[in-house]
């Protein structure tokens, strides 16, 4: 099996202003490139909290930690 190409995916800060998105940095866009825009809150420390607290919660709380407990 062969990989003709890789993709790499880069993220690109920007804001909304007068209904147009305008990047925070300097990229060069080829006409047609494909974007995937994500809508962030405002409040972006709870955004973040709030995504990693699955996978927070999966590697804090779990009964295979409880051993430990009984060590201390």
């Amino acid at each position: 099996m062969t990989i003709d190409k890789i993709y790499i995916l880069k993220t690109l800060w920007a804001t909304v202003r007068q209904g147009k998105i305008q990047l925070l940095e300097s990229a060069e866009l080829p006409e047609g490139t494909t974007v995937l825009v994500t809508l962030l809150p405002d409040d972006e420390a709870e955004f973040w909290l709030q995504a990693t607290q699955t996978s927070l919660s999966s590697v804090w709380d779990n009964a295979e930690d409880d051993v430990y407990a009984q060590l201390l």
